[in-house]
């Protein structure tokens, strides 16, 4: 079953609060040696530059001056400004679909990482400990050898248990099993309703490719992908010693494509107010009876709970009368091809180089297989992340940066209060609610306070058995949670991720170690560059909760209406505004921004360059009289927006950029760039943007909202 075994995945994507990428540290207040002659020079001359201190890690203060393309204005395209000398001499490499500064440090991790996984394989440890587990996973990952050897034994038994699968009850069974891909998948997470108790909560599910719109998508790359589906699906089962492949492939197609109608769309998804439906596991066996819930849940080990919140009713509905009208046949071969697609990449390597070839060549266009150190590296931080994460942060976390960290988080959130009171289309009875909301955050900076107990699980030589245990361990933790409080100080993912996020139904913000480090915060950089890198990335979290989704929840985590219906309207109005020029947007050819899809992280990505530029103004003031000096030419406010510009550079293929506009609730990172300064009106002043411009807004056109 496709249940989610990491916590909160498949009710976090209904959320949207897919992992915003976010960091941020504070710089002191000194300031850096000057550029060299090569700096953009757009500003006027002033005071001279306080004494040198030492030299960023990225050009002398933070900024990469080499990227710049100084023949485009700012006004006209600022992605190209800041970036364009970058976005003309990079290619990506071939093992990757898309490449910028999150992917940058991902590798470096990666890197970090593969160090540690050396270190414990070169040393002896006691048998059951971590170092032990640790160390045979990965090494069971890389014995190739061993997996060519084992050939289709590992398969044979489970797919020998779907063949003999009799009557429907029998398929429900089945769909109820971890291993196994249903129509609907579990999870636990926080209640909505009461945050210090878990809840178990059941979402629309059972599909191969990305997204429903991939079934759906009347054009003709969406048909080669389905086209290319169909093939994989042969493929796979050919490979497996099933026979006639072809057609049983398109039976399984058939019945996907069935499902995808009934699936809801990705911004019906992300509606908190849809997708909060609690139910009685009664109530949820009558909505779709033909999963047979009691028998489902027994299985699971959740035959003790007494409410489920069902994220998307009507598509669980359709999806089992879909179940019950589709031959038993045709479900025991889709259940057959989907358990060996599960695990192609700890089988032999033709299932490997299938898996490859359909998921990362054909849907991301991506030209080589990554080496397989690389993979099992992120199988390793998947799985075992935190007991890996020990090791990391003692090498590369310094507790100077925790201490940094804890100031700029402050100082953002103090400048984000400041514009929470000066914010003039909020009534005083909305204001004081945001204001009780802010007041409660809980930001948790660079690795947890509690580890994760990897006790129970068992690791041996063999790289599928291991999968399966590693999947087994997380879901049975998620399991056990259920008997006691929230534990407020679990984390998401391991520190070694280059990553961020904010939990709405925790009210807390998270910053890992492996996000902590330039570009995005360097102590040696000018503090504008560190305020407009990851300063707008931390307030970007922040302004999640504030989002058009993250506004519905309340201080305690609840789902909870606390505006004014003329706060509420005055909020529409502005989101209306920003959506409507984020769908003007054409990425690809006949591809435009969904704003629906993309509303919560465009407006965490407003908010956050507004709140962290307010944070850099009352830095200067309690340190620098108010003002930043000039740089080669270059203002203090040029470089925050030359920052910022900078952390979100990227490059993706094709393919790559198809399935984010289909299914990522992030705007492309020109758009980041772009669809932000030019609502700002500090962008305006500082590079002297006009009507003449094309990037230009009329003032009157600006989005404000945080």
């Amino acid at each position: 079953m496709a249940t989610s075994y990491k916590p909160s995945v498949l009710f976090r994507k209904a959320l949207d609060r897919s992992l915003a990428v976010t960091a941020c540290a504070l710089a002191a207040c000194a300031t850096p040696p000057p550029e060299p002659a090569s700096a953009p020079a757009t500003a006027p001359a002033s005071k001279p530059a306080p004494p040198p201190r030492p030299k960023a890690e990225i050009g002398a203060w933070g900024v990469d001056v080499s990227g710049i393309d100084k023949a485009v204005a700012a006004g006209d395209d600022f992605e190209r400004y800041a970036n364009g000398g970058w976005l003309d001499r990079f290619t990506i490499p071939a093992d990757l679909s898309t490449y910028g500064v999150f992917v940058q440090l991902g590798l470096d991790a990666e890197g970090d990482v593969r160090t540690i996984l050396q270190d414990l394989s070169q040393e002896e440890h006691e048998a059951g400990s971590i170092e032990q587990k640790v160390g045979d996973a990965f090494a069971a990952w890389m014995n190739t050898e061993a997996i060519e050897a084992r050939g289709l034994a590992p398969l044979k038994p489970h797919l020998d248990k779907i063949a003999k699968l009799r009557g429907r009850t029998a398929i429900a069974d089945a769909f109820a099993t971890l291993h196994n891909t249903s129509p609907y998948g579990m999870g636990i997470i926080p209640n909505p309703a009461d945050t210090t108790q878990y809840i178990v909560f059941a979402a629309q599910d059972g599909l191969g490719l990305p997204d429903r719109d991939y079934y759906l998508k009347d054009e003709p790359r969406f048909e080669q992908y389905r086209a290319a589906y169909l093939k994989y699906i042969e493929t796979m089962l050919g490979l497996a010693g099933i026979k006639r492949p072809k057609s049983k492939a398109k039976r399984i197609m058939s019945l996907e494509t069935k499902l995808a109608k009934a699936h809801w769309t990705q911004a019906e998804s992300r509606d908190i107010k849809k997708i909060y439906n609690p139910m009685s596991p009664a109530a949820l066996a009558k909505l779709a009876p033909e999963f047979n819930w009691p028998a489902a849940l027994k299985k699971m080990g959740l035959d003790a709970v007494k409410t489920i919140v069902v994220a998307q009713p009507t598509a669980i509905q359709a999806s089992g009368k879909i179940v019950r009208k589709t031959r038993l046949g045709t479900l025991r071969d889709y259940l057959t091809f989907h358990f060996i697609r599960n695990h192609a990449t700890v089988l032999p390597k033709a299932f490997d180089d299938g898996h490859f070839d359909f998921y990362r060549k054909t849907l991301r266009g991506i030209e080589v297989q990554r080496e397989r150190w690389k993979r099992g590296v992120n199988l390793i931080n998947d799985g075992m992340g935190e007991a890996v994460g020990k090791i990391y942060i003692k090498r590369h976390f310094p507790p100077a940066a925790k201490q940094q960290m804890d100031e700029l988080v402050a100082n953002l959130i103090a400048a984000f209060r400041e514009r929470l009171q000066q914010n003039d289309w909020m009534d005083e009875q909305t204001r004081q609610q945001a204001l009780t909301k802010l007041s409660t955050f809980e930001p948790r900076i660079g690795y947890p306070d509690k580890w994760i107990d990897y006790e129970p699980l068992t690791v041996s030589d063999d790289a599928f058995a291991n999968a399966r245990a590693i999947r087994e361990f997380q879901w049975q933790d998620q399991v056990k949670r259920l008997a006691g409080p929230v534990d407020r100080k679990l984390w998401p993912y391991p520190p070694q991720t280059v990553n961020a996020s904010y939990n709405p139904l925790l009210n807390q913000i998270t910053f890992p170690a492996g996000i902590l480090q330039p570009p995005f915060f360097d102590p040696k950089a000018d503090p504008a560059v560190n305020y407009g890198a990851i300063g707008a990335v931390i307030g970007h979290e922040i302004g999640h909760g504030f989002d058009d989704q993250g506004r519905r929840f309340d201080e305690m985590g609840k789902i909870r209406d606390w505006w004014t219906e003329a706060s509420d309207e005055a909020f529409n109005q502005r989101t209306e505004m920003l959506g409507a020029q984020y769908a003007s947007y054409e990425p690809i050819e006949g591809m435009n921004i969904n704003p629906k899809l993309t509303m919560g992280e465009n407006i965490g990505d407003l908010g956050g360059v507004q709140m962290a530029h307010a944070a850099y103004r009352r830095y200067l003031s309690s340190c620098c009289n108010g003002e930043a000096p000039v740089i080669n030419g270059v203002t203090g406010d040029q470089r925050f927006f030359l920052g910022w510009a900078q952390v979100w550079r990227a490059k993706y293929r094709e393919d790559e950029a198809r399935q984010r506009l289909t299914t990522d609730p992030h705007s492309p990172p020109r758009y980041r760039i772009i669809g932000v300064v030019r609502n700002v009106d500090a962008w305006y002043d500082a590079f002297g943007v006009t009507a003449e411009n094309k990037l230009f807004l009329p003032p009157g056109e600006r989005v404000r909202i945080w």
